[in-house]
């Protein structure tokens, strides 16, 4: 679980940094770059809480 976080919260400073590069040099790729980013990793963050949230209804069952 805590590896998982320090993942995230890496890929989501890795997108910040694409962004501030976006910013700093006006160059569309950077932006694209961070865009595409964090859209995987709040796929991935999606794709983990739904795992998480179907490991706690197999133990309700």
């Amino acid at each position: 679980m805590t590896a998982f976080r320090i993942i995230i919260a890496m890929l989501l400073v890795a997108g910040l940094l694409c962004f501030a590069m976006y910013v700093g040099t006006s160059d569309v790729r950077w932006r694209q770059r961070g865009v595409l980013i964090v859209k995987w990793t709040v796929i991935a963050g999606l794709g983990f809480f739904a795992v998480v949230i179907l490991e706690r209804l197999a133990r309700a069952l």
